[in-house]
Parts: structure tokens; C-alpha cells; sequence
């Protein structure tokens, strides 16, 4: 069964620097199916729960004797039954928008990238991220030249984002092997049948267009640097030299 718990509003915060109490309301929306709903609106003082009101039983309940004289008070007036009635229905349409919307499966979106992992016997990591989908379960795998990969793999279990959705991570330790293929292998509901995810490694052409680039603006540094260092060494040269001549006996006296 699918449980989904909404927290809609926060009503009020209330503090006293002075005797450093603390007060808020909470607005709650409990649901564990499209039709299954339980409103609450609750109301703390110090983080004890003074007064709440139950949608299901259409009434508010104090948990203290004052807080019960409140209640009572609550309970008969029109006006603030009224906007609970409203507050209830509010939380109905968000149940229903949840549940249209996690009725249909969601596609993760996967990202594969080399990574740095402490303390691994191989020379490369490689992460296989999965981010954004729903339902829950998911499997990650990895191929080599298109065979299953099952030692050096670690994986997570599926991540909850906050949002309904979920994320899910796996590591796969190699040491690379010139022409091999890497493969990370997405399977879920929401793909009709799994996605192959093929490692790019940079082409040894483009390493070499940006170890070149490196040099060049080292170079480029360097030259700067010294021309800068040189400037300065013939600007301080020209000062010495463009002194007045009287200055200069005046230093020698």
C-alpha cells in the first residue's frame, strides 16, 4: 500500500525571547489511497500538542483542561468549522493531484561519470546515476563488451528525492583495457525495455587538443609574468636615473 503524507501549510510561528516559549499550527493531510484521507490541524505550544482537529470526526479535541475549554469553544462556532470543512476539501484535491500524477510511471533521468573512490584496488570508478523516477523499484547493472558485470559492484538502494520520486546510484571499480565497452543497463516501469547507457571515455585525439592547451597557456603564464617582472625592474632603472641632480648632492652631504 502506497503512503504519502503532505505537510500543506505552516499557520503561525509564535516567540518569546523573553521565556523562550515556541508555538505553531499545523495543517496535515494523511492519505494512504485515492480515497483514504485523514485531515488533521494541529496546534503546539512547546512542543506539546494542545488542541487538534480531526476531519473524520468533524471536531477539535484539547489536550489539557484548557486547552479542552478551548475546544469546546471551537467546536461551536460556524465559522471556524466552516473554514476546516474548506481546509478538508483542499487537501482532497491535493490527494487527488498526487495520485494522478504518481499513477503513471516516471522515467529516470541517468547520468554515467567517472568518480574517485578511497581506498579502490582499481585504477577507475564509474557511477551509473539514476535521478527522477517512480515507482520505487529499479535495477542498475553493468555490461563489458556487452557480458554482465557482477564482482566490483556496489550498489544503493533506491533514495527517496522528497518529492515522491526516487534516485538510485551504482559503482563499478575497473581497470581499463584499450577498445572495451562499458555498459550501464536501466531497467523500470516506466521503459518499455531497458536502456543501455555506453561510457564515453575522451578520445585520445581530444586529450591531447587539451594537454597541448594546457602547455600553451602555462607558457602564455610564464611570459607574462616574467614581462610584468621585467617592466617593473626597468621602471624602478628609470626613476633612479631621472632624479634631480640637487637631490641627489643632498643625499651625498
Amino acid at each position: 500500500m502506497l503512503t504519502l503524507q503532505s505537510f500543506l501549510s505552516l499557520l503561525f510561528l509564535l516567540f518569546s525571547s523573553a521565556d523562550a516559549l515556541f508555538g505553531y499550527g499545523l495543517l496535515r493531510c494523511q492519505f494512504t489511497s485515492d480515497n483514504d484521507l485523514l485531515y488533521l490541524e494541529q496546534l503546539y505550544f512547546n512542543k506539546i500538542l494542545l488542541v487538534q482537529f480531526n476531519g473524520t470526526l468533524g471536531k477539535y479535541t484539547g489536550y489539557t483542561k484548557k486547552a479542552m475549554e478551548i475546544a469546546d469553544q471551537l467546536n461551536k462556532s460556524e465559522r471556524f468549522l466552516k473554514q476546516e470543512k474548506k481546509n478538508e476539501e483542499k487537501c482532497r484535491t491535493h490527494q487527488h493531484l498526487a495520485f494522478g500524477l504518481l499513477s503513471k510511471p516516471v522515467e529516470p533521468s541517468v547520468r554515467l561519470m567517472p568518480v574517485e573512490l578511497q581506498g579502490s584496488r582499481h585504477q577507475s570508478v564509474l557511477v551509473c546515476s539514476a535521478y527522477d523516477f517512480y515507482p520505487k523499484p529499479i535495477k542498475l547493472s553493468w555490461l563489458r563488451n556487452g557480458k554482465e558485470v557482477t564482482t566490483d559492484v556496489t550498489s544503493t538502494e533506491e533514495l527517496p528525492d522528497g518529492n515522491w520520486l526516487y534516485q538510485a546510484h551504482s559503482h563499478l571499480e575497473f581497470t581499463p583495457t584499450s577498445g572495451e565497452k562499458i555498459t550501464c543497463k536501466v531497467e523500470h516501469a516506466s521503459l518499455k525495455e531497458p536502456k543501455l547507457y555506453d561510457w564515453e571515455p575522451m578520445p585520445s585525439t581530444q586529450w591531447k587538443k587539451v594537454i597541448i592547451g594546457t602547455i600553451v597557456l602555462l607558457l602564455g603564464l610564464v611570459s607574462f609574468f616574467a614581462g610584468l617582472a621585467l617592466y617593473k625592474k626597468n621602471s624602478a632603472g628609470k626613476k633612479i636615473k631621472n632624479q634631480p641632480e640637487s637631490e641627489s648632492l643632498g643625499h651625498r652631504c
